[in-house]
C-alpha cells in the first residue's frame, strides 16, 4: 500500500480498474463559440464524423480551458456530471442543451496517483464545462464510458504543464482517451464579422501547425519568443494550454493529422488534431 497527500492506493489499482487495451488516440479540438454545440456546421460534423471513428475507451478524460484552478490541479470524481452553462449572452436553445454521463472514482483516483507529485487534488463539485460538453455531444452522443475532466493549473508555467500531463500518458494504453478543449488562436477582442481574417491569425497559426508537425516543443512551449504575431494570437493562454497538454501526451514518434484547420469570426483557429 502506498499513500500520497492523505489518499491511499493500491499498487494494483490500474489493473483492477482499467484492463490494457490497444493504444486510445489523443485529440485536441478547437471547440470555437458555444453555438457549435447546436448548429449543424462544417465544425460539428467533422466532430460527428469523427467520434464515429473513434476506438472504444474505457473512459474519456478531458482538459477543457474553462476550469482554471491556479495553484493547483484537480480531478472530478462525482458518480454523475452536471453539465455547465458557463457562459452570458446566447440563445435560450443553449442553456437547455442535456449530455448525461458518469463519473467514475476509481479512474479519478488512478489519475490522481498519476499525478501525485503535483498534489492533483479530487474535485466533486465541478461538472462538465462547454469546452467538454459541447463538443462530446457531437464526438460521443451516447457515452457509455465515464467521462471525468482534469483541470488546468493556470499559475504554471508551460514546459511545467506539458510535464505535469505527460505523466498520465501511459493510460492511453489502458483504455483512455485524452482530449485537451480550447483555440490556439484566440482573440475575442478581434472578432470579424465581415468574413475577413486577421494576417497575424494566419501566421501564428501556421507558425503552430508547422511547430505541432515538427514535434517542435520548444517553439510551442515559449511562443512569445518564438513568434511576434503570438501576442495578438494569444492574448491570454488559457485556450492553448489545452493544447499543451494534449501535445504531451504524444509520443514523440507520433504523427497527428489535422482537421477544422479554419479560422473561425477572424481571430478564433479551430485546428484541431488526433494523434495517427
Amino acid at each position: 500500500m502506498v499513500q500520497h497527500h492523505g489518499r491511499e492506493h493500491t499498487l494494483s489499482a490500474l489493473e483492477n480498474r482499467l484492463t490494457p487495451s490497444e493504444r486510445m488516440p489523443v485529440l485536441f479540438v478547437g471547440h470555437g463559440s458555444p453555438m457549435n454545440a447546436i448548429e449543424d456546421n462544417s465544425f460539428s460534423r467533422t466532430w460527428t464524423a469523427l467520434g464515429r471513428q473513434l476506438s472504444q475507451p474505457q473512459a474519456i478524460v478531458v482538459i477543457s480551458a474553462h476550469w482554471l484552478t491556479p495553484g493547483s490541479t484537480r480531478i472530478t470524481d462525482a458518480p454523475t456530471n452536471p453539465i455547465i452553462y458557463d457562459f452570458m449572452g446566447f440563445p435560450e436553445e443553449l442553456y437547455h442543451v442535456t449530455y448525461e454521463t458518469q463519473g467514475d472514482e476509481g479512474v479519478a483516483r488512478i489519475l490522481a496517483d498519476a499525478l501525485w507529485e503535483y498534489e492533483a487534488e479530487l474535485d466533486k463539485q465541478w461538472g462538465l464545462d462547454h469546452g467538454t460538453w459541447s463538443i462530446l455531444k457531437w464526438l460521443a452522443p451516447e457515452p457509455t464510458v465515464p467521462v471525468l475532466q482534469i483541470s488546468i493549473d493556470y499559475a504554471m508555467p508551460l514546459p511545467e504543464l506539458y510535464e505535469l500531463y505527460s505523466r498520465l500518458r501511459r493510460l492511453r494504453d489502458r483504455g483512455v482517451i485524452f482530449i485537451g478543449s480550447g483555440n490556439i488562436v484566440h482573440a475575442l477582442r478581434s472578432l470579424r464579422m465581415d468574413g475577413g481574417v486577421h494576417e497575424w491569425a494566419q501566421e501564428f497559426d501556421a507558425v503552430a501547425a508547422e511547430a505541432i508537425t515538427a514535434r517542435d516543443t520548444g517553439t510551442l512551449l515559449n511562443p512569445f519568443e518564438s513568434s511576434a504575431a503570438a501576442r495578438l494570437a494569444v492574448p491570454t493562454d488559457d485556450h492553448y494550454r489545452p493544447m499543451v497538454a494534449a501535445l504531451s501526451l504524444l509520443d514523440r514518434s507520433e504523427d497527428v493529422t489535422f482537421f477544422n484547420t479554419t479560422i473561425d469570426l477572424g481571430s478564433v483557429g479551430m485546428r484541431s488534431f488526433i494523434s495517427a
